[in-house]
């Protein structure tokens, strides 16, 4: 029976992660680390996905910030597959709170010791975060365009990838850096733009509230949805054949364009109900952000499957 571990487990990553090795494997023991051991949404979420098989995953409550407690983990349980998707992922919150950032390498550094430690080189799936690049020239991005993170966020990412680069090739070990674009679902928490707009319509359609602000419509990024993501995650940690890989869509689509899709849903005026702030906006924030996906989907054979209109859709509709 293959092992795998899953730290950030209840997220939507996560969520869709446990249904592709379920979809792919017959016997697969999942361990998760979780913050809620209960896990009594994370199960919910796995009957919304209408995954009925749980007998096999068993969540744990593990400080994975305690370095002693996640080296006997991995001693007792020896996982086959590591992905580790866990960790704070705002970065405008790390601009805030830069020390709470450090938690994505100490977790990281304490899983990789302790898979040198105990002399265990299990498949590793790090994930790294789009948010690392430079884009002065609104150029599509790959494996080999510039880096300049600017927040304690990517800053943190950004190290954790070149060490996966560096234990690549010390140790020669199938550990990989995915370099993820904006992905969305149903899971998505609201502090994320996708759910904002969402909830927002529907409090204006309520009359709630009076208008949707944000701080630009022209911004534009790659989104996906996060089953196609996590269906890349399993293919890299399964059948990665190079150290990095950029993950995703490879397709444009501005802020505005999301605001159209969902108003319309909602028959709402988006003169009348949206505000655009300009204050708001992150300093520094590129206005374009799109993955080149060329390489994944030539080495892998993988690329997104549902469109920027059909995930604003679920994301409404689930």
């Amino acid at each position: 029976m293959k092992k795998h571990l899953i730290t950030g487990i209840t997220g939507q990553d996560g969520l869709f992660l446990v249904k592709k090795i379920l979809e792919e494997e017959d016997t697969p023991l999942i361990f998760g680390i979780s913050r809620e051991v209960e896990g009594i949404n994370f199960y919910k979420n796995l009957k919304r996905l209408e995954i009925e098989n749980i007998e096999n995953i068993k969540l744990f409550n593990l400080n994975l910030n305690n370095s002693l407690d996640t080296s006997s983990f991995i001693k007792e349980y020896s996982p086959d597959n590591v992905y580790n998707l866990t960790g704070p992922s705002s970065p405008y919150e790390s601009i805030k709170n830069p020390k709470k950032y450090i938690q994505i390498e100490t977790i990281f550094d304490n899983l990789t010791d302790a898979l040198i430690e105990n002399k265990h080189f299990a498949n590793f799936y790090q994930a790294s975060s789009s948010e690392m690049f430079e884009n002065s020239d609104r150029s599509k991005l790959n494996e080999i365009s510039a880096f300049n993170p600017k927040s304690p966020y990517a800053k943190s990412k950004f190290r954790n990838h070149l060490k996966v680069l560096e234990l690549r090739r010390q140790f020669d070990w199938n550990i990989y850096s995915g370099i993820m674009f904006n992905h969305e679902s149903e899971f998505r928490k609201e502090k994320y733009l996708f759910k904002k707009v969402i909830n927002s319509a529907l409090k204006i359609r309520d009359k709630q509230i009076e208008k949707l602000e944000v701080g630009s419509l022209d911004y534009v990024r790659d989104w996906s949805f996060a089953g196609d993501i996590s269906e890349a995650i399993y293919k890299i940690s399964n059948y990665g054949k190079s150290a990095s890989y950029v993950i995703g869509s490879g397709n444009e689509n501005s802020i505005g364009d999301l605001i159209s899709i969902v108003f319309e849903y909602f028959n709402l005026d988006i003169e009348k109900k949206v505000n655009v702030n300009q204050t708001i906006l992150r300093k520094g924030d590129p206005d374009y952000i799109v993955s080149d996906p060329s390489k994944i989907k030539n080495e892998l054979d993988w690329e997104t499957s549902l469109s920027f209109n059909e995930t604003v859709l679920r994301c409404i509709e689930l």
